[in-house]
């Protein structure tokens, strides 16, 4: 029996965009596309019309941006939206609200103008189509996390532990409800990795600390570790951490991709368990793959503790996964419980 093909409708202002997306999509052999709008008006009516498994969203549009359409599109018909965005602050910006509100991922058009180098990106959007097939429209549309009201810390602090959390597809999901909850005297550092090019990584930064407690910023490197603090590493690079002067400091690292990526979740968490030894704390969220396994293994080495993100939370449960299955996740639980057990843990 003939396989079906993946349907995608394709929304861009560009007519070049629209072209080149199409071309890349059609060139697949389990894809299509079934349509292609200009903007969200005529997305909205193709969507309803088409019934697609995934719609590429242009960020920014006239009559209607990406976030009014996934608004619309999450009350009428769900569906995987990747979203296509500029690597402008801009663009960033608005793609991060677009992953908390349900996005299922997204695509970077190539820095400058529009232009040719699009097709070096092939590869990516194939491989994110293919992957947001793994994902349930519904859940990660319209079902919402519930944000936990903000934990209170009762007991006398000891403070020498670390969090490292490490997340991908999904992540920003998951993190809007996970460190807003924690509470201002938070008494650890927090080594955030989430799977995300330059630019994404400080607006993700930016949006966590305008809603939270706890002060959240991009790492710098040589700055010194304070409680308290979320430190989220930069697109493009590895987040390490050492002792000078008997200090903690962190520093980036441009050295290979491992798994695949840089940032990666590994790297992190085999520096923090190598410094903070017993009382490392890992958290791994949502994402595609088996980033932070390894790095769950030292932290579980070292004597720490490692948390992975129930399934039901989850945008895909890939990297939780491989952690709970290779026996080294000490709590399961879903994104609205993981602040209070860290809380708790620290």
């Amino acid at each position: 029996m003939a396989q079906t093909k993946i349907r995608v409708v394709v929304v861009d202002d560009s007519a070049f965009m629209r072209m080149v997306l199409k071309d890349i999509i059609d060139s697949q052999p389990d894809m299509q596309v079934v349509g292609v709008a200009k903007d969200g008006l005529e997305a909205l009516q193709l969507i309803e019309e088409k019934k697609p498994d995934v719609v590429t969203l242009d960020v920014e549009m006239p009559r209607m941006n990406g976030i009014e359409v996934l608004k619309r599109i999450a009350q009428r018909y769900p569906v995987r939206v990747i979203m296509v965005s500029s690597l402008t602050e801009e663009g960033a910006d608005i793609t991060i609200t677009a992953l908390t509100l349900g996005a299922v991922d997204f695509l970077t058009k190539p820095s400058g103008s529009i232009s040719l180098t699009f097709r070096e990106v092939a590869d990516t959007l194939v491989s994110k189509i293919r992957n947001a097939m793994l994902v349930d429209p519904k859940s990660v549309l319209t079902k919402k996390i519930a944000r936990p009201t903000v934990a209170r810390i009762k007991m006398p602090l000891l403070g020498n532990k670390a969090v490292v959390i490490g997340a991908s597809t999904g992540g920003p999901r998951s993190l809007d409800v996970i460190v807003p909850a924690l509470p201002e005297d938070f008494p650890a550092p927090i080594f955030l990795v989430q799977h995300m090019p330059p630019v994404f990584t400080k607006s993700l930064a930016m949006r966590l600390n305008s809603i939270s407690k706890v002060r959240v910023k991009e790492a710098e490197d040589g700055e010194p570790v304070n409680k308290g603090t979320v430190y989220v590493a930069p697109g493009d690079f590895h987040l390490g951490v050492r002792t000078m002067n008997s200090t903690v400091q962190l520093y980036l690292d441009r050295s290979d991709k491992i798994n695949n990526v840089r940032p990666a979740v590994d790297f992190t968490l085999t520096k923090v368990a190598e410094i903070y030894k017993s009382n490392t704390i890992a958290v791994i969220l949502t994402g595609m793959g088996r980033d932070g396994t390894k790095g769950a293994f030292m932290v579980k080495y070292y004597g720490g503790k490692v948390i992975a993100e129930h399934e039901s939370t989850c945008v895909v449960y890939g990297m939780p996964k491989a952690v709970v299955e290779e026996g080294y996740a000490d709590y399961i639980l879903p994104a609205d419980k993981i602040a209070e057990k860290l809380v708790e843990l620290v």
